[in-house]
């Protein structure tokens, strides 16, 4: 049997997916929750296939081992430690990253 990954989010992740579902509840309270709802089932995967995301082109975060997993307009910045996938940050896909990680 495959092993499963655990998903862990660091509280500055966990800030950055609550901000994000705020926003959209400003404008849409469905659209949060159905925003919510892809988020999660798309991350759950990460449980089976870790190594799904992107390795990045930014060669300090390749070097540091992240991975860049796309939802919506949305990017996922993970690393993999042990059977660990540790979410870093959750930020828009538009918004300047490498001076956040």
């Amino acid at each position: 049997m495959k092993k499963k990954y655990k998903i862990k989010y660091l509280p500055v992740a966990q800030r950055d997916l609550v901000e994000i579902i705020e926003y959209i509840k400003t404008d849409s309270p469905l659209s949060a929750y159905k925003f919510f709802d892809r988020f999660d089932k798309s991350v759950v995967k990460l449980e089976d296939f870790p190594f799904m995301g992107q390795i990045p082109k930014d060669n300090r975060l390749h070097r540091l081992k992240y991975r860049i997993f796309v939802i919506d307009s949305y990017l996922i910045f993970y690393v993999v430690k042990d059977a660990i996938v540790e979410i870093r940050r959750i930020l828009h896909g538009k918004r300047r990253y490498s001076f956040l990680l």
